[in-house]
């Protein structure tokens, strides 16, 4: 991640990123990066129907011309889903902590999170997720246990 989409007094506009760590690249698993190809081509075929081409820097949620979605659409659209399912209530920036939180619990090294979320340092990524914690404590010292009495 290089730019960002921000708003300024509602105008939507690309932005650097607001600090060195937040620029950083990750990787992403093959279901994601297949269902990103997928709506690749669906936003080709459908700016083809228009007589439009899709430019290689153009945003991955984009208009139909390939102008930029404003942010506060996202979050519109998963608050009318999430209210038309049975799912408990969250806010959308909710699922950044619901991603830290899996990958911290599946056990992938502190350090490895927040470089993904773009933290600063991985104790700022601790104090944030520290409820996640306590649980790998236990989890760390019957690992250490098994490995040293096999």
């Amino acid at each position: 991640m290089r730019q960002a989409v921000i708003t300024v007094e509602y105008q939507v506009t690309i932005a650097d990123v607001k600090t060195g760590t937040a620029r950083r690249t990750i990787d992403l698993d093959e279901r994601t990066v297949d269902a990103l190809r997928a709506w690749r081509l669906v936003r080709e075929q459908e700016a083809a129907l228009a007589g439009l081409t899709v430019s290689e820097d153009e945003t991955v949620f984009a208009g139909p011309d390939g102008s930029l979605t404003h942010p506060d659409y996202f979050s519109q659209v998963f608050d009318r889903h999430l209210a038309a399912s049975d799912l408990p209530r969250i806010r959308f920036h909710d699922l950044r902590h619901t991603h830290a939180s899996i990958m911290l619990k599946a056990g992938v090294p502190v350090k490895v999170v927040s470089e993904r979320l773009g933290h600063s340092s991985p104790a700022f990524t601790m104090t944030v997720y520290q409820h996640v914690i306590p649980g790998m404590q236990a989890d760390a010292a019957r690992l250490f246990c098994e490995a040293l009495y096999g």
